[in-house]
């Protein structure tokens, strides 16, 4: 098995191990996949090393470095796509050392690699005059206007990733108070969110006008486009972009320059720690795995960081005349002491 060694184990790494034992969303295992195409391509360009004729002895330290500074400086990618394929190349042979632990060595080399730093980034996100603002956009009157409502409210309403808001179907959604909807977020990890009155009333709205609260539509997409099938990630950001652009053009201070899906994600996130709900119940919303992630919310909120700053800063501020400027024998003492300073600094 040498010469297709590492073919065999690729395959079941992608087929068998990703999905059947970590249980790890489609997406990843697209993720990694495109990771290793890019590999066989290095290969193939930069070591004349064709695809048939890789085995697991030429793959070093070395060689994945070399992967690794051609994704940067040939390809332009930035280090955080660097980054993400070292992180695919970094489960594999994660999985390697237990399934072919004659190379433990190199395959511990390869797990050295470290990840580089990269310049974090202010979490972009709106103020709710800013969202009720891009809620306004969409044209009621169109069955599509009343779709991108719907999708628009609901992944800001409960903070969803925007494959989670693809992967809904009707059955997902619970109109008997208290309303609710279903998410499968990473790692296939299900959770139940609230859904506030408003939102329910335009998804109602919405389902109703497309027969989706029909028995025989619960396992539909949700969201679907004009060919019936559900909407892809481009399709979700497109919709965002467009209301995004017609509410800048009545407003630019409110809506920023760069925005993404995961802007309405974070936008609820800040505008729920704004509000006081405690981080716990927000990890449990945006399905975080520890709330340890959900802290960056909290450190990048500037609002409530000046307003804590401004309540100590009233707490300990001086009377506006000090004390002391009353103080007639402080006075007296003080001019005293001037002329002691002078006396000596004259000697």
């Amino acid at each position: 098995m040498k010469n297709d060694d590492f073919s065999y184990y690729l395959t079941s790494f992608l087929k068998k191990y990703l999905p059947g034992e970590k249980g790890v969303s489609e997406n990843t295992i697209l993720s990694y996949r495109d990771t290793f195409i890019l590999f066989l391509n290095f290969l193939k360009d930069s070591k004349n090393i064709s695809a048939e004729n890789i085995t697991l002895e030429i793959i070093t330290k070395d060689t994945i470095v070399d992967f690794l500074d051609w994704i940067e400086n040939q390809r332009q990618c930035s280090i955080t796509t660097r980054n993400i394929r070292l992180a695919a190349i970094h489960s594999f042979f994660r999985y390697l050392q237990y399934q072919n632990p004659e190379n433990l060595q190199e395959w511990q080399r390869i797990l050295s690699i470290p990840v580089k730093k990269t310049e974090k980034k202010t979490i972009n996100y709106l103020n709710l005059e800013g969202i009720k603002l891009l809620l306004e956009m969409p044209d009621q009157s169109l069955k599509s206007g009343q779709r991108n409502l719907a999708i628009l409210s609901l992944m800001y309403d409960t903070a969803a990733r925007v494959q989670e808001i693809i992967d809904l179907t009707p059955s997902s959604i619970r109109f008997d108070k208290p309303y609710t909807v279903k998410l499968i977020g990473k790692g296939k990890k299900a959770r139940i969110v609230p859904l506030m009155e408003p939102t329910a009333n335009i998804l109602r709205k919405y389902m109703e006008a497309n027969g989706l609260l029909k028995d025989y539509a619960n396992e539909y997409p949700l969201f679907f486009n004009s060919r019936k099938e559900k909407l892809t990630r481009a399709g979700v950001n497109y919709i965002l972009k467009k209301y995004s652009k017609m509410a800048r053009d009545k407003a630019a201070a409110l809506i920023p320059d760069q925005i993404s899906c995961h802007s309405l994600r974070h936008s609820k996130a800040m505008h729920l720690l704004q509000a006081g709900v405690n981080l716990v119940y927000i990890r449990d919303i945006l399905g975080h795995s520890s709330v340890q992630v959900t802290e960056v919310y909290a450190r990048a909120d500037s609002r409530q960081k000046r307003e804590a700053i401004e309540k100590a800063y009233t707490d300990v501020s001086p009377e506006e005349k000090p004390q002391w400027q009353d103080n007639d024998d402080l006075l007296i003492w003080l001019k005293k002491f001037d002329q002691y300073i002078n006396l000596n600094y004259v000697k």
